[in-house]
Formats: structure tokens, C-alpha cells, sequence
């Protein structure tokens, strides 16, 4: 089994907006080639359009597969945790994953500089304590497979988003960079608080200014 993220999770970089999202594929070795031959690669390497296309086609050639959307809310919960942060929630996140495809090996595309570490704290929540977990930077390049999981991540997250366009307006990509979505957090942030990882420092520009502007007129 591979698994792959919707994003580079760092603390706390990535999308302002939205949810991240997780997913992981079941496949032997005689589905390799024909995901090879497919044109699977890291889900950043290729256009919307193209993610889109393969999206339906790897979940018909893999044996199984398992997306897992986490929440804005349950994002800030980690960051705001004392025990919790992005990366170990993604840990917790992807032993689920693990869990409920029962897979014997799994291959990571690791957020965390620690390899080590992060395994050993996945591996507590992994339910098969005989399952070999592989943890690498840059597996969504290495691995076919994990390939095809950041694909089913990517194009599940950008759903997600195209979701939140028709019920909010155009909020751009979601990322703190995207002058639309900073346009988007300026007139939005304390009307749909909801959709923003209000943990983010792009988002606690606007909510700090109003706490301190209540202290002063207190």
C-alpha cells in the first residue's frame, strides 16, 4: 500500500482554506506497468485537466483505495492541541488509512524531516504492529503508486474547493499566495470563519487585529 497528501505539510504551511485531504491505494505488483504506462506521476506534475482523467481510472486499476477529508476545525484543533500538531495529525490520518485497507507494507511520502520518528509514531496507531512502514521524502516521485494516491488526494481536494466556489464565490486556489484568495480572506474572514484554517498566520493578521482593537475599547 502507498499514501499520499493532498499537500507539503509543514507547521503551518499549505493551503489557508479547506481541508486536507489523505489518501492511500492498495496495489501489487502486476498494476505497476499499467499505471506507469498510464502516465501517473506526482500529482504536481500534471495540469488539473490531466489529475481529472486519471482520477476515475487508477480507482478501476488499483485494488483498493481509501480518501480521508480533515477539516479546517480539526486542522486548528492539532495546532492548538498540546500534544498535537499538523504533522502527527497526518500520522493519525494516514494509520486509519493503513488500518482500514490491511496492508502488510506501506509506502509514505513523509511531511516530517524526522523519518524515523514519524514512523515510530504512526507505527502506535497502526492496529498490525507487523506491518512495515516505509517513510520517504519525495515518494510521490519514487513510487508510482504513491503517485497515483496523491492524485486521488489532489483531485478530491480540488473538488472540495470547487465546492466551497459555489456556495462562497471565487476564493482562488486556497493558498495564502493566490492574490484571489487573499482578496477572498479580506472580505471573508469573520463571515464564514468555517472554511479558514484560522491557525495560519495569514488568517491571524485579520483576527488579531480585531482582538486587540476589542481590548482597546474595553
Amino acid at each position: 500500500m502507498r499514501l499520499g497528501d493532498s499537500e507539503f505539510v509543514q507547521n503551518p504551511k499549505g493551503p489557508l482554506l479547506g481541508p486536507l485531504v489523505i489518501a492511500g491505494v492498495v496495489a501489487d505488483e502486476s498494476v505497476l506497468d499499467k499505471l506507469k504506462s498510464l502516465g501517473v506521476k506526482d500529482s504536481k506534475l500534471l495540469s488539473p485537466k490531466r489529475r481529472e482523467e486519471l482520477f476515475e481510472q487508477i480507482k478501476s486499476i488499483v485494488h483498493s483505495y481509501e480518501i480521508i477529508i480533515v477539516p479546517p476545525q480539526e486542522i486548528d484543533d492539532a495546532l492548538n492541541s498540546e500534544s498535537l500538531n499538523l504533522n502527527w495529525l497526518e500520522a493519525i490520518k494516514t494509520a486509519m488509512i493503513i488500518n482500514k485497507l490491511d496492508a502488510k507494507k506501506a509506502y509514505i511520502d513523509s511531511p516530517s524531516n524526522n523519518l524515523r520518528a514519524y514512523a515510530d509514531y504512526m507505527r502506535v496507531y497502526v492496529k498490525d504492529k507487523n506491518v512495515t512502514l516505509i517513510c520517504e521524502h519525495k515518494a510521490d516521485v519514487k513510487y508510482v503508486v504513491v503517485s497515483a494516491a496523491s492524485i486521488l488526494a489532489k483531485v478530491t481536494r480540488d473538488r472540495e474547493i470547487e465546492k466551497l466556489k459555489e456556495k462562497y464565490g471565487d476564493l482562488g486556489s486556497g493558498y495564502p499566495s493566490d492574490p484571489v484568495t487573499k482578496e477572498f480572506l479580506k472580505n471573508n474572514w469573520s463571515k464564514h470563519p468555517e472554511i479558514f484554517r484560522k491557525t495560519w498566520a495569514s488568517y491571524k493578521v485579520y483576527s488579531d487585529k480585531l482582538s486587540q482593537k476589542s481590548l482597546s475599547n474595553f
